[in-house]
């Protein structure tokens, strides 16, 4: 059974490495990984989506609308824009973290209001507060990491394995914050 997996946000929060620490730990336990990345306006705070699917055998990164078991949002308004793609049953974990896009920063639009109840109303959702428990790590960049340990909670990958990976993808500087990141997620 394959399983397909949306990690969504904006351009610099990590989703790569989030992306990175997923597909090394599922290649770790012997499954077929394909991932896809999408890079809008990444440099200037526009959307990323990430695909990851694994299974026995994957022949394709792309996932389709209502395919999605899981969607990873670290960003709420990228949640909403996502909510097409989960499936029936499926579950949502989301950064409560807002951050503006450009037509808000400039103006020309709002941000729009109760993105959380609405995702509730219709959805499985896990909101966390993981720009806090990112900086209760050591470094607000960590938010990608606290998710990654959320999601992790809910696989049948054990957490050692979450861990050895983290350990050989993380650089040597940022080890010690992402590992607390990744337990204080993973402990939610």
């Amino acid at each position: 059974m394959t399983k397909k997996i949306m990690i969504v946000g904006v351009g610099g929060q990590g989703t790569l490495l989030a992306s990175r620490i997923l597909g090394n730990t599922v290649i770790n336990e012997g499954y077929d990984v394909k991932v896809s990345e999408v890079h809008g306006m990444s440099q200037r705070g526009g959307s990323v989506v990430t695909y990851v699917k694994y299974g026995d055998a994957v022949y394709s990164p792309i996932i389709d609308r209502g395919e999605a078991d899981i969607i990873l949002a670290f960003e709420m308004l990228e949640a909403y824009r996502a909510m097409p793609y989960l499936k029936k049953g499926g579950k949502i974990i989301v950064n409560t973290q807002e951050i503006d896009p450009m037509p808000v920063i400039t103006g020309a639009m709002k941000y729009p209001e109760n993105i959380d109840k609405k995702l509730q109303d219709k959805l499985d959702v896990t909101l966390v507060d993981a720009l806090s428990l990112a900086e209760e790590a050591g470094n607000f960049k960590a938010v990608n990491v606290v998710l990654i340990g959320v999601m992790a909670k809910s696989t049948d990958i054990p957490y050692e394995k979450w861990v050895e990976t983290i350990k050989n993808t993380v650089p040597p500087k940022f080890l010690d914050v992402n590992l607390k990141a990744f337990d204080l997620g993973y402990k939610l």
